[in-house]
């Protein structure tokens, strides 16, 4: 099949991927809020990017190379339409490669230029008994699994886009190539049963579905964006019916629609006995104990993701780790709930001292049974007056590129958190932090070993506080939506994001601490994603720092910087 059908495959691909992960990232429609943008056009970053200079070093199966080459098939190899084979009967090179990344399923398609023919047998006639060739190749992975496809050229019959070998990228650790492209060195490749047809000869395959090939060596840079395609806005429809007017009746005033026109009956006084505020009236229903005496905390819960990048890459294929909540903390949806909340409530000024129970761990990179990646986060602790707040924790990380050495510190100020006027007022005897913006402090990113800067943009932090032992907590999510932890159905401070693209500037959503400089390149990703090797492999943590890229360019279109 030639290799002209890819372009118009490749497009088809990158907008139906981009579709399906128009909705991955998403920003509050206030973050758009004065940049004279639509919000709806503004509110959903890119979860597609561009994939440009791609190569593909696959040498197929080394023996069968050797069988080809050798005195019993006496034949040759032939590579073609720009690809290349290492001298000795090495392995083949596809250049040229194009394609698209997915970060919301952290998925690779990439299409190949190039052929390669094996060629064994011949005839007395002229010709070959054994002729095999492989065009048009692409690599496709999703999460830890990928294929190699080509279109299989044998007996003169061509089949296309045949799944010739599964790939298995759990154990591959990517690194750095020339020009700042990504490699994922020697991923392990099986036949499938597809492919074993492909080496069929006079009846019978060479070999069989699950035989070893060689590995597979992938290489990529990053390209530009792909927007997520933007609903067109639905025009309102015009009623034509006018609304009937009240009837008449003759020799009687028409019935007067103005409620300052009614004759107003005077409001209730309190019955007796019924609590009242301070100013005699009685109380709105559900703001009983509004005036919660200070002193210790009866219980809360404290609802945090840290950054949801963070927790995609190092449950993604890369560092391909896990997070474990342990000692009362519990996953709830995609973050987590610290429990047992203990500690101080003053109402006079208002202000909060409140530490939870529950430890945190993210640990991946494994390597010789060793976690290169293992951050540890206890004993959390929120402090707050007024409309700030600080996010305490002790912290326990590997520092990367520092011997396996470890940075131990109790009670460092992780994120500084912006409360709003009404986060510290308590209403039927609980406090309710709902969805509070949270920037990295600078001892904060040290516990990450410094992929994220100070000012980065981290998961909002929501808590719910019982200042009344005889209050109890909601349970986790009633009444509310998943970006709404607490129970409350309140919306968030108007800050800007809600940590996966900013730092809550709420004029442009833009990320803060972010884009350092104008490569858009994998190892130029944003404050995101981090940007060093979190276990020794720079450019490879992810393309999904792209995002905070597209957040960068999109605030300096609206700036005119």
């Amino acid at each position: 099949m030639a290799v002209s059908h890819r372009p118009l495959a490749l497009a088809a691909a990158v907008a139906t991927a981009a579709a399906l992960g128009a909705t991955v990232l998403t920003l509050p429609a206030h973050a758009a809020a004065g940049t004279g943008e639509d919000p709806a056009a503004a509110a959903k970053p890119p979860a597609k990017f561009e994939l440009k200079d791609g190569t593909l070093t696959w040498g197929v199966k080394e023996s069968f190379r050797n069988y080809v080459t050798g005195p019993i098939s006496g034949g040759k190899v032939q590579v073609t339409d720009g690809a290349k084979q290492v001298k000795g009967n090495g392995a083949f090179t596809f250049s040229g490669g194009k394609g698209t990344y997915d970060l919301s399923q952290h998925a690779v398609s990439t299409t190949f230029k190039g052929s390669v023919r094996f060629l064994g047998h011949a005839k007395k006639g002229g010709g070959w008994e054994l002729d095999l060739k492989f065009a048009d190749l692409k690599l496709v992975t999703k999460g830890k699994t990928g294929r190699i496809t080509a279109d299989v050229t044998s007996y003169g019959k061509t089949r296309n886009d045949v799944t010739v070998a599964s790939l298995d990228l759990s154990k591959v650790t990517p690194g750095r190539g020339t020009g700042g492209a990504m490699t994922f060195p020697k991923i392990p490749a099986k036949l499938t049963a597809d492919g074993a047809k492909a080496f069929a000869y006079h009846g019978s395959s060479f070999y069989k579905a699950g035989d070893a090939l060689d590995p597979a060596t992938l290489s990529v840079k990053q390209g530009k964006a792909i927007p997520a395609p933007q609903p067109k806005p639905q025009p309102k429809p015009k009623s034509t019916v006018a609304a009937p007017k009240p009837a008449s009746v003759p020799g009687k005033p028409e019935a007067a629609t103005d409620e300052s026109l009614l004759p107003r009956t005077p409001d209730p006084k309190p019955s007796e006995g019924a609590p009242q505020q301070e100013d005699g009236t009685a109380p709105k229903s559900g703001e009983l104990n509004t005036a919660a005496t200070s002193g210790d905390i009866a219980d809360g819960r404290l609802t945090w993701g840290v950054k949801e990048s963070f927790r995609k890459y190092v449950t993604g294929s890369i560092a391909n780790g896990r997070i474990l909540p342990t000692g009362g903390a519990e996953k709830a949806g995609d973050s987590y709930n610290f429990t047992k909340g203990h500690g101080k409530f003053d109402s006079t000024a208002p202000s909060l001292d409140a530490a939870f129970n529950g430890t945190l761990q993210f640990i991946g990179h494994e390597n010789e049974g060793k976690d290169k990646l293992d951050l540890k986060l206890t004993n959390l602790r929120i402090k707050g007056s007024g409309s700030g707040g600080e996010l305490i924790a002790d912290v326990s990380s590997n520092q990367r590129g520092k011997g396996g050495t470890y940075y131990n510190a109790n009670g460092v100020t992780v994120a500084k958190l912006k409360l709003t006027a009404d986060s510290l007022k308590p209403k039927g005897g609980l406090v309710t932090i709902n969805a509070a913006a949270a920037t990295l402090t600078a001892d904060g990113a040290k516990a990450f070993s410094g992929f994220y800067k100070e000012g980065a943009a981290l998961d909002p932090v929501s808590a719910v506080i019982s200042t009344d032992k005889n209050v109890k907590l909601p349970a986790f999510g009633d009444g509310s939506s998943a970006s709404d932890p607490t129970g409350s159905s309140t919306s968030t401070d108007g800050t800007g994001t809600t940590g996966t693209t900013g730092t809550g500037d709420s004029t442009t959503g833009a990320a803060k601490g972010g884009v350092t400089g104008t490569e858009d390149t994998l190892a130029h990703t944003g404050a995101d994603t981090p940007t060093g090797p979190l276990a020794g492999s720079a450019a490879a943590l992810v393309l999904a720092g792209g995002a905070a890229v597209w957040g960068a360019r999109r605030k300096s279109a609206a700036t005119g910087r």
